[in-house]
């Protein structure tokens, strides 16, 4: 009988300090969704789908890089004119709260089309190419694209943003984040990187 009271204490005791953690949680839900209601969805998505192939879909996105890619628009260090005004006021909290509130939103892809780009595409990512020293994207960002907490999920991106932000590496335009990118980019072709973000695109 006294071992059974010490384990219902325990357990009652666990939900009392686990409850603050919930409201912390609920509440950092709320100021994303708001957030997210006053200026991220009109080109984002509320479901961080966004419309346009100009900008980034961040549904599925891992949250500690998006955290950390709102903290380097903020401080300068990823330049964008359109990002910098809108992450200034951000705290650190809100941009946690924003990659949590994105990262469990289901992420989309494109429906295949040319065939026969999309075969180069997969294997490029997957094999990259011996005789231009290019590596394969899957060596780093996996074998399905899902990326990690520190690289990018590249599953279903935009192929348009992905081809943007390839030669945004290749000119050294862009510098926050993995200076391998500047290497890989450069060694890409033209016909290679419209190939691979084709393929990427429809990575699920």
């Amino acid at each position: 009988m006294r071992h059974l009271y010490s384990i219902l204490t325990a357990g009652a005791l666990a939900a009392v300090f686990s409850m603050p953690v919930l409201a912390d949680a609920k509440a950092d839900q709320a100021r994303a969704e708001e957030i997210v209601s006053g200026r991220c969805f009109l080109c984002h998505g509320m479901e961080g789908e966004s419309a346009s192939p100009v900008f980034p879909r961040l549904a599925g996105q891992h949250a500690e890089y998006l955290a950390r890619q709102l903290g380097d628009f903020k401080s300068g260090k990823r330049k964008s004119e359109t990002m910098k005004p809108q992450s200034e006021e951000l705290t650190m909290a809100e941009m946690k709260a924003l990659g949590a509130f994105f990262e469990k939103k289901k992420a989309t892809t494109n429906a295949p089309t040319d065939t026969e780009i999309l075969a180069v595409g997969r294997y490029i990512f997957s094999k990259g190419n011996q005789f231009s020293g290019l590596p394969s994207c899957a060596s780093c960002h996996g074998a399905k694209g899902h990326g990690t907490p520190q690289l990018p999920r590249l599953a279903g991106q935009h192929p348009r943003y992905i081809e943007d932000q390839l030669k945004q590496f290749n000119r050294r335009e862009r510098t926050n984040d993995n200076a391998v990118m500047h290497t890989v980019a450069s060694k890409l072709t033209e016909l290679e990187a419209h190939a691979v973000a084709e393929y990427i695109a429809t990575l699920d």
